[in-house]
């Protein structure tokens, strides 16, 4: 039995941290394990005398499986802070924060971008991102048992965290000081998601789940028909993009009508009312096993899961283009989002003597079918009310597969290597839009009358919708794709000099190969008398699929004679470049000592060399390419001073680096389906180089519970900020990338974790004899300032192919930060106060929890105020404003028929807070940028567990 425990420590650790960030939970499994537990690792592998065998009232806690670079140390000598620090153990001198299996079930999160919103600093922004300390995710890293991943966004290089759903994760590290063994893009920090991996015994679970959310369920929505596997989030062919689509680049720029017949016409342009939108449900089976193969021992685990959900937003989208904040544009829009996800997960772990080899794959679909409608009275230059309705597919996809050796070869030399090959895809064919006029006049002159009976609530047109050439387009349809290979390989290594203050040198190589294609192929519908010209009387008041008929496409002006001209698809690159290849290779090394100076004071020294060469190179156009040639020694050094048996003080100062994102360097657009926004990327940015600064208290007073205090500084040279601009009075809010020359960013943040017996407040109850209250609270104060002044910065609101002179005498396509940017601003993405508190009530002796979670962000910049349409000031910021929210989770634990079964019931956004990004004038008027409900959300599931 101890071969078995020690085989299981080790392999359900995988590999530690060199820093040695390393952490697990001892004992057995049993309740769940503490929240976001800051993490620590002996250098001795000396006793714990404190984390011995449980007693009566501990909590048993089963293993937390950390997968990350390098390692330092026996998985024996890993032992949990949280318990009173001895004399004998030096805490790591990273920060450290932990999700644990049992504490993700607490949080009843379905995506691991949920549950990371309660540790410490970390708030999540638009689609899963998530920022550290008010850090936007450009400047966090994401990992997958310590290797990086590759993202399915176009816009982003990170990965976005919310298609990793909770089922495939055995923990989540959050790490905030820098350490040399990570890659030196590390901002606010670095989160290494490890996937489940051997289990301790055979077993097979089954589960599923039911929801309602009360502004979706059985309420009014948008759709399409699609394909028949839509519901499965796979498309069927119906939307299998034809070859002269794809060779359009290449030809005249026009698709006659003959072609424009093949593409698929009706079960992707016809948008449908549904008066009773389904419920959400999810479901999973999973299992694994262990074997004995003489000296030696595999583990095999798998699993399985899917989940179909619906959102519906009723929104309100303004905009102004006027320094006090007139609206230009006002529009009302329904909009709903289909989400299909598929994951699996096949891992296999072989322990032979003290050595170890790790095997995973891991595969995740996921897919937004989304169906829109937006009008509106008030736009530029109104001429009655205006329709539009999109319908979209978005399907992403990440595989990863990943192998890990973690050798011994003496007492004192550990060796570990990693290898890594991953491939992200994005495939949005068939984004459709159609543009309609209500008038109460056919476009030659008929009246027309309404009977008054609209079926249907909101604006009401009195006439007849109809498409013409007041909006130009009247149509449109686009096909973009992406495909990123990223190949990574480390080796890392570890040598114990036994001497009277042991010392720890390490070493390692890390290489990164990454490769992006990206291709956004626009069309715009007109007929073939070009000039963006619209079909003609009668067929100009069809419907979308009428419209797109075969009689209609080859005899599109009736009136002018049969035949006399056709629709057909013009091929439009005005937006910038249609495709865009993009890649990264960086090649890294690092040197670290880790030493006791004297008693109680730890001292780790490294520093990384890394070398970095990022291209990006547009199609379309000719100009616009990028080339990024930097390389970098990043030092790391961290203190940590163990003045007390409870009681340490950390240090940390760091040098770390971020690069711009693929995306934001592209001069290409894309519409974010989340934020429903324009986003066109800048060729002019640059690395930003960031100086950290931070000290910690922690104080573990007793088993399990703790208070912590930290300070943290950064200063950052070229931020890089999202802006808002126009590119004239007509067209809507977009937004683009620039740097600025310098920023700074401090805070702190206090931590408290607490747990009440109440037994002996109920003396005598059987109820309560076993129970416990917990109380686990955080919060973080961030503030920031940039610095605008007459340094010139790349100016957003300017064409990427200009070559005139810049602002106040900046070169090209330039202009002073002062101008474009206000000074002392905050960071976007950045909130000054983030509160996540946790009450619950939990049984010690076997799954029983009730937890009630707050969380509040405050107000947050999403995009630099956009420059008016004179180019020398500036509107106002762009405000999210994202509020209370509080969730209760309850879970209860049954053995039946030879099982355990886990029944759980899940309340979310009990406060109904609304989404509202929005921008404040001086005059106290407030524009609305986007602003809709979100429902409350009830769920019921259960799992079983043989």
């Amino acid at each position: 039995m101890s071969q078995r425990h020690a085989f299981a420590t080790l392999l359900l650790l995988s590999t530690t941290l060199v820093a040695p960030a390393a952490l697990a939970q001892t004992n057995g499994a049993g309740a769940p394990a503490q929240t976001s537990t800051p993490a620590t690792a002996s250098p001795s592998g000396a006793a714990d005398p404190q984390s011995a065998a449980p007693t009566s009232t501990d909590q048993q806690e089963a293993p937390v499986e950390v997968s990350a670079p390098g390692m330092n140390g026996d998985g024996a000598d890993i032992v949990v802070v949280g318990r009173n620090i001895p004399n004998v153990v030096r805490g790591t001198p990273q920060i450290v924060s932990v999700l644990s299996t049992a504490d993700i079930a607490r949080t009843g999160e379905g995506d691991i971008a949920g549950a990371l919103t309660r540790v410490t600093g970390l708030s999540v922004v638009g689609g899963g991102f998530v920022y550290v300390r008010g850090l936007g995710d450009r400047y966090s890293s994401s990992l997958l048992n310590g290797s990086p991943l590759p993202s399915p966004e176009p816009l982003r290089r990170s990965v976005p965290l919310d298609i990793f759903p909770t089922t495939i994760v055995g923990s989540a590290l959050v790490q905030k000081t820098y350490s040399v063994n990570y890659p030196g893009e590390f901002g606010g920090g670095v989160i290494n998601l490890t996937t489940k991996a051997i289990p301790d015994k055979n077993f097979v679970q089954v589960g599923g789940s039911i929801a309602a959310d009360d502004s979706t369920t059985s309420e009014l929505g948008y759709t399409y028909y699609g394909g028949g596997a839509d519901w499965i989030g796979y498309d069927d062919g119906t939307r299998k993009v034809p070859a002269f689509i794809r060779n359009a680049p290449n030809g005249s720029g026009i698709i006659p009508a003959a072609q424009v017949a093949q593409l698929s016409n009706a079960s992707t342009t016809l948008l449908q009312r549904n008066n009773q939108l389904p419920a959400n449900w999810s479901g999973e089976i999973s299992g694994g096993s262990v074997y004995d193969i003489g000296s030696s021992r595999l583990g095999v685990i798998a699993s399985l899961s899917a989940s179909n959900t619906f959102r519906t937003r009723s929104a309100v989208q303004q905009d102004s283009v006027s320094a006090d904040g007139t609206l230009r544009n006002d529009f009302r829009t329904l909009l709903t989002d289909n989400r299909i996800v598929a994951n699996a997960l096949i891992g296999l772990g072989l322990e032979f003597g003290e050595n170890t080899l790790r095997w995973t794959n891991v595969y995740i679909h996921d897919t937004l079918k989304q169906a829109r409608g937006s009008a509106a009275e008030l736009y530029n230059n109104a001429s009655g009310l205006r329709f539009q309705q999109n319908t979209n597919w978005f399907e992403r996809q990440l595989i990863e597969t990943q192998l890990v050796g973690e050798f011994k070869i003496t007492d004192a030399l550990k060796v570990d290597a990693r290898g890594a090959y991953a491939n992200s895809k994005r495939n949005a064919p068939y984004e459709r839009q159609f543009d309609y006029l209500c008038s109460a006049t056919t476009t030659n002159g008929y009246p027309i009358t309404s009977d008054g009976i609209q079926q249907a609530g909101g604006f009401q047109c009195n006439g007849a919708y109809q498409v013409t050439q007041r909006f130009t387009p009247f149509a449109s349809i686009i096909f973009s794709e992406l495909n990123e290979d990223l190949w990574t390989g480390q080796a890392d290594a570890s040598y114990k000099i036994d001497a009277d203050r042991p010392i720890t040198l390490s070493a390692g190589y890390f290489y990164q190969d990454t490769k992006r294609r990206s291709s956004r192929l626009v069309f715009n519908y007109q007929t073939s008398r070009g000039g963006g010209t619209a079909p003609g009387y009668p067929y100009n008041l069809l419907r979308p699929d009428y419209l797109l008929s075969p009689d209609v496409l080859n005899n599109a002006c009736p009136l002018d004679g049969t035949g006399a001209c056709t629709i057909q698809l013009q091929f439009n690159t005005q937006a910038g470049a249609y495709r865009y290849d993009a890649k990264l290779n960086v090649h890294a090394g690092y040197v670290q000592a880790e030493a006791e100076a004297f008693d109680g004071l730890r001292a780790v020294i490294g520093v990384r060399y890394e070398k970095g060469d990022e291209r990006v190179t547009p199609f379309g156009v000719t100009t616009g390419g990028t080339r990024l040639r930097n390389d970098y020694f990043l030092p790391a050094s961290t203190l940590t001073w163990n003045f007390a048996p409870d009681m340490q003080l950390r240090a940390s100062a760091a040098k770390t680096i971020s690069r711009p994102q693929f995306r934001e360097l592209a001069p290409q657009q894309f519409r974010d389906p989340d934020s429903d926004r324009l986003f066109f990327g800048n060729p002019l940015l640059r690395d930003s180089e960031l100086y950290n600064l931070e000290a910690r208290y922690e104080w573990f007073f007793k088993r399990d519970q703790r208070f912590t205090l930290a300070g943290f500084y950064k200063r950052i040279n070229r931020p890089i900020e999202q802006v808002g601009f126009y590119t004239g009075a007509d067209d809507r809010l977009q937004t683009g990338f620039t740097y600025l020359p310098k920023a700074v960013l401090y805070g702190g943040e206090i931590e408290l974790q607490k747990y009440f017996p109440l037994g002996d407040l109920f003396a005598g109850s059987d109820f309560f004899a076993t129970r416990r209250a917990l109380l686990i609270a955080n919060y973080t104060y961030t503030k920031s300032k940039i610095t605008a002044d007459g340094t010139c910065v790349p100016n957003p609101a300017v064409d990427f192919r200009s070559t005139g002179t810049g602002l106040a005498g900046c070169g090209s396509k330039l202009g002073p930060a002062g101008l474009l940017f206000r000074d002392g601003a905050p960071l976007t993405g950045q909130s000054d106060h983030l509160v996540n508190v946790q009450v619950g009530i939990e049984d010690k002796e076997s799954l029983s929890q009730i937890t009630l979670l707050f969380n509040y962000a405050s107000d947050r910049v999403t995009n630099r105020g956009p420059s008016n349409l004179g180019g020398n000031t500036f509107q106002p910021d762009i405000v999210e404003h994202p509020g209370i929210r509080l969730d209760l989770v309850a879970r209860q634990g049954v053995k039946l028929l030879g099982g355990e079964f886990e029944i759980k019931a899940e309340a979310r956004n009990l406060t109904r807070t609304r989404y509202n990004e929005s921008q404040t004038f001086a005059s106290g008027k407030e524009v609305y940028i986007n602003r809709y409900n979100l429902g409350r959300v009830f769920s019921l599931g259960v799992s079983a567990t043989f």
